[in-house]
C-alpha cells in the first residue's frame, strides 16, 4: 500500500511557529512519526511539504497518476482558501483524510471552512502530532476498505 502525505503552507515552520497552537514538535519529528507508524502498519508512506500551491496541486496530480491507494492532507491555511488544491485532490480515486495539529472548529471564523472536507472520508483535528497519526491509521482502514471493492 502506497500512502501519501501532503503538508501545505507554513507548515515546514511547526517547531517554530505558534507552539500554543502547534506545540513543539517539528516537521521533520511528525514525519518520522508517521514513517514509523506506516512502518508497524506495514504500508510505505512518503511525506512532500511545499509553500507553493501550484507544486502540490502538481504533487497530487503525480499520486493520481502513480495510484497512489491513500492520502493524508494539512494544507495548512490552504484548507481554507484554496479551490486549486480541493479541484487537484477531487481527482483522486483513493480515499483523503484531512488533518490539523490544533482545532480550526474552536479557532477564528475564517478557519472553521474546509474546502478540503466534503471531498474527504473524514478530518482528524485538535491532537497535536496525533492528529497525523489517528489521521494515518484512519487512512490505512480506508484504503484498505477501498482496495477490497
Amino acid at each position: 500500500m502506497k500512502l501519501l502525505v501532503l503538508h501545505g503552507v507554513n507548515l515546514n515552520m511547526f517547531g517554530q511557529r505558534d507552539p500554543a497552537h502547534y506545540g513543539t514538535a517539528t516537521l521533520a519529528d511528525i514525519d518520522t512519526g508517521l514513517r514509523s507508524l506506516a512502518q508497524e502498519l506495514g504500508v510505505g508512506v512518503e511525506c512532500f511539504q511545499t509553500n507553493h500551491e501550484g507544486a502540490l496541486c502538481e504533487r497530487i496530480h503525480q499520486a493520481h497518476r502513480d495510484a497512489a491507494d491513500g492520502v493524508l492532507i494539512n494544507a495548512g491555511a490552504w484548507t481554507h482558501t484554496s479551490l486549486a488544491i480541493r479541484d487537484a485532490l477531487a481527482i483522486l480515486r483513493c480515499p483523503i483524510v484531512e488533518v490539523h495539529m490544533s482545532n480550526i472548529h474552536a479557532r477564528e471564523p475564517f478557519r472553521h471552512r474546509s474546502f478540503i472536507a466534503p471531498i474527504a472520508a473524514g478530518q482528524v483535528c485538535g491532537f497535536g502530532v496525533d492528529s497525523y497519526l489517528l489521521g494515518l491509521r484512519a487512512l490505512v482502514g480506508q484504503a484498505q476498505t477501498a482496495i477490497k471493492k
